[in-house]
């Protein structure tokens, strides 16, 4: 997948938990580790911009795009 999740960078930089994040922006913790590790299909724009708030941080410190990755045209939409 050409999109790599860095929210165990922010995370680290930030010194917050993983069980903190999620407890604080609502969702469990199974989620937000599948999250970290890139595993989803996609991110509700709610839940990134409380990401977002929680760790006072853009979208794109969390987000980066790597042209050439494993199905870099597949999914996608309009």
């Amino acid at each position: 997948m050409p999109i790599i999740v860095n929210l165990d960078v922010m995370l680290a930089r930030r010194k917050v938990r993983s069980r903190e994040l999620a407890t604080e922006i609502g969702i469990s913790e199974a989620n937000l580790s599948l999250l970290k590790s890139g595993k989803v299909k996609g991110v509700r724009f709610g839940t990134l911009a409380r990401i977002c708030a929680a760790l006072d941080c853009q979208p794109g410190d969390l987000l980066e795009y790597r042209p050439g990755g494993e199905d870099d045209d597949a999914d996608e939409g309009p």
